[in-house]
């Protein structure tokens, strides 16, 4: 909802966003570079049309 990514990613592996959200955050649970990629996903995707 903040940058979009979890948008993209479920637009681009054709699930839905909250899918997504769900997964992004119970993996915030497990130890790693969650919060880096998802900043690093940020900046990368490109902006949506809409």
């Amino acid at each position: 909802m903040i940058g979009g990514v979890c948008a993209g990613i479920a637009k681009r592996f054709g699930t839905t966003p909250g899918k997504v959200r769900l997964l992004a955050v119970l993996s915030c649970l497990l130890p790693g570079p969650q919060f880096i990629v998802y900043l690093v996903l940020w900046l990368a995707l490109p902006e949506s049309e809409y």
